[in-house]
Formats: C-alpha cells, structure tokens, sequence
C-alpha cells in the first residue's frame, strides 16, 4: 500500500501536469505556491506539532530548516555560478516553442529533498497504522494518497520551471515516492524508533514547503503588477489552498 500510495499519487499528479500546455506553467506557479502553503501550514506543521507535544521545539525545527534549505541553495547557486557566467537573473530556456524562465533547478531541489521528508513520514505512518487494524491501515493510506495529489500537482509543476522535463520531472518524483516504502519498512522493523523521528521530519518537510513557496516562487509573481495578474495570481493561490482544505475535509468525512 505504501508503494502503490506514493506511486499513485504522482502518477495522477503527472497526468494533470502532462496535459497542462508549457505556457500555463507560470499561472499553475500560482496554484503550487497555494497548494504548498496549504499543505504545510494546514496539514503537516499541526501533525508535527501534535507528534512532538511541543510547538517551540517543532516551530524551531521549521525555522531552523528555513536556514538550512537558504544555505544549500546558496550552494547550489554557488557551484552554478563557477561553472556558467552567473549575472543574478533567470535566464530563458526555450521549449516547444514558448520562451520559459527557470532557476538552474534550485527550487527543484529544495522540493524534492523536503517531499522525500514528508513521503518517509507517511510510510511510518501507513505501517502504523495497518500494525493497529488492517481497516485503519487502508484508511489511511487511502488518505495520504487524496492529501498528496494536489501537492504532487505542485511539485511537478516546480520542477518544470526549475528546468526540468516531464520526463525528468516524473522520474524523480517516482523516486522520491519510494521513500514512503523506505518509512513504511523501517517503522515494521522498528516503529517506536521510526516514530520518534517523525516530528522532526515533518517539521523539515513543512520548512522546505515554506521556504520553496515564500523564497522562491512568490518573487516571481512580482514580476507582473498588472491588476489583472494580481487577481488571477490571487485567485489561484486561493485555489491551491482550498484544494487541501476540501480533500482534508472528504478524506475526515470518509474515515469517519
């Protein structure tokens, strides 16, 4: 269920992403900054917060990972700008047709460290809870899947305006969805272990939402002051979030 729920999740992620045309990539941004925002603050930042018992210390780890993912991305841009003449602004890649601004994949990165974070948790959380009673166990997977469609949506759409391509975006997404099976595996061998770590997992992984959504993307958005792109940007932001509120609510109402 592990395997299947994380491979699920992105493959039906990526089917949406796929047949998105390349020049909705900068309106979709928008929706991802929503989805990622919704996702950590509604979602992953209160499960750390009630794992650990202890706001300050999970709202310190957040912080304290903000400052991490700053300073690999520093480093990412550090190794860019020795290998390539680095000026300090986006430069433009063309794909099929359409002229399309990436960031050397930093955002990329961030992303796909901070998801194989949360996918880990879910796999703890998945043995859990099938340990406890088999209904439970596909509940909840059946759960993570439904929570994690809209995010995946998200991410996908990061990684193509890194500058990755659907290809490429879709094989590293599968790859970092096998850390639900890792978690899944390990929290069997080993659960009281596994589960200790969880709050600072989530914790990371809520960070890397953040820091992606605020540092890296939301910038981007400035670029267009237009009242129109203000509202459209405004609106499906307001579309990303309502996503997470409205499969949190349907996942509550069935397993209820």
């Amino acid at each position: 269920m592990s395997l299947v729920g994380g491979a699920l999740s992105v493959v039906a992620a990526a089917v949406f992403a796929y047949t998105a045309r390349v020049q909705w990539v900068s309106l979709l941004i928008s929706y991802a900054i929503g989805a990622l925002l919704g996702a950590s603050f509604l979602e992953v930042l209160p499960h750390a917060i009630t794992a650990s018992g202890d706001a300050s210390t999970t709202t310190a780890t957040v912080l304290g990972g903000i400052l991490a993912f700053f300073v690999m991305e520093k480093l990412v841009l550090w190794r860019h700008c020795h290998i390539e003449a680095c000026e300090g602004h986006e430069p433009l890649v063309h794909i099929h047709g359409h002229d399309h601004e990436h960031d050397h994949g930093r955002s990329g990165l961030m992303i796909l460290v901070g998801d194989t974070f949360h996918n880990f948790v879910d796999g703890v959380l998945i043995a859990a809870a099938f340990m406890e009673d088999v209904r439970l166990g596909i509940v909840t997977a059946l759960a993570m899947i439904a929570h994690e469609i809209p995010q995946e949506v998200g991410d996908f759409v990061i990684l193509l305006h890194s500058g990755y391509s659907k290809g490429r975006a879709l094989a590293f997404n599968l790859l970092s969805s096998l850390a639900t099976l890792a978690g899944a595996l390990l929290a069997y061998a080993a659960l009281g272990q596994a589960q200790s770590a969880v709050p600072v997992l989530l914790a990371l992984a809520a960070a890397s939402m953040i820091y992606v959504a605020v540092a890296d993307l939301i910038p981007g958005l400035h670029k267009r002051t237009e009242i129109r792109a203000t509202v459209q940007q405004v609106l499906l932001i307001a579309a990303g979030i309502g996503t997470i509120v409205l499969t949190h609510r349907i996942v509550d109402r069935l397993a209820g």
